[in-house]
């Protein structure tokens, strides 16, 4: 069962109820107790569909030893796909039998990071000590590649799909965006905006717009498709966005890495939204994904054990679980059709499905 910490609008029940008590005399005795009630009715109401939020979290361990299992992604059969960034390889588990299968790349040490599936089920990452991005056809093992054109994007970071198949990644160091045609494989670079601007986290909206955390400053990047012209939204002084994931009615969710807040950003006005995560200011939020009943998961890789934690924006409502494991890190997360979270805890060797049980 999850722990429940409620924050809307910056109180608590508890916090309402006391805020009652010290209305003004013009407000009758009846009514302050009515409204005390009212407010403990809430809670306990609260906490009752809090006690049927149940949620399992199964971990397997990863084949070769430190691995490093760094991203997981959603195979087009519900399989999950991970990068063993040290191992070299691409894993697949089958949620089912529990059964895991190696695929070793080609070019040793490539550094494989994060990762997504084609339309067509082909795996693609990003090779993140070599400077390339990579195509892994599952049916033959066959890997194929597309160096970067420019030797300074020397490590391609994350990467996404648009609705219309166009390949769109960052490059962190390097300090890029870029966009590849897998037709022909044409591959356009982009310089970010703002210097050493570490863009990280990619995500596109309903439309096919691509957006990314830029790691090393307080912003958020949208993309043009056609032009690849950059526009930035500025967050609250002191955020670092790390991870982002983009809900049904196109706001922006991101996790802020060094204040320890999960955020939330309207493109359409600038206006940010920010909740403390349940961890503090340590808590080092970092994977994130939403899950088709937009509640937005993410994990917090600043406490002992990590935890992975649920916010429900109707209610603006958090629960939390421990990783039984520890987590040793949980980079980045994915999200299936039927709302399972997948994750790879990178420091304890593991994958793992996160998974609400009715």
């Amino acid at each position: 069962m999850g722990r429940e910490i409620e924050v809307s609008a910056g109180y608590n029940y508890i916090r309402k109820a006391a805020d009652c008590l010290r209305t003004s005399e013009e407000v009758t005795m009846k009514q302050r107790r009515l409204d005390v009630l009212a407010v403990l009715f809430a809670a306990l109401f609260s906490l009752a569909a809090a006690a049927t939020d149940r949620v399992s979290i199964k971990e397997w361990d990863v084949p070769t030893p430190a691995s490093f299992p760094h991203d997981p992604a959603v195979g087009l059969d519900g399989s999950l796909w991970y990068t063993g960034i040290t191992s070299n390889t691409l894993g697949r588990l089958d949620p089912v039998t529990g059964k895991i299968k190696e695929y070793p790349l080609k070019t040793t040490d490539s550094g494989p990071h994060g990762l997504t599936a084609d339309r067509e089920g082909k795996i693609w990452f990003t090779a993140n000590y070599k400077g390339y991005i990579g195509m892994l056809n599952p049916q033959t093992g066959e890997v194929t590649e597309y160096p970067l054109p420019d030797p300074s994007a020397r490590d391609p970071h994350s990467l996404v799909f648009d609705n219309g198949g166009m390949l769109w990644f960052t490059v962190q160091t390097g300090n890029f965006v870029g966009r590849l045609d897998p037709k022909t494989g044409t591959i356009i670079l982009k310089p970010s905006l703002t210097a050493d601007s570490k863009p990280y986290g990619v995500s596109v909206n309903s439309k096919g717009i691509p957006f990314f955390c830029e790691f090393g400053t307080n912003k958020i990047g949208r993309i043009d498709r056609e032009t690849m012209k950059i526009t930035e939204y500025l967050l609250p002084k002191g955020t670092r966005p790390r991870r982002l994931a983009i809900a049904s009615d196109d706001r922006i969710y991101y996790t802020d890495y060094r204040r320890g807040y999960l955020g939330r950003l309207d493109p359409k006005t600038g206006r940010v939204d920010e909740w403390q995560s349940p961890g503090g200011k340590d808590s080092r939020p970092y994977g994130l994904t939403i899950t088709p009943d937009g509640r937005i998961w993410y994990s917090e890789s600043g406490v002992e054990p990590n935890t992975i934690v649920r916010f429900d924006p109707k209610v603006e409502r958090f629960l939390k679980w421990d990783v039984p494991s520890g987590g040793g890190v949980i980079r980045n997360m994915a999200a299936t059709s039927s709302g399972d979270v997948y994750i790879a805890c990178s420091g304890v060797n593991k994958v793992g499905i996160v998974r609400v049980e009715l």
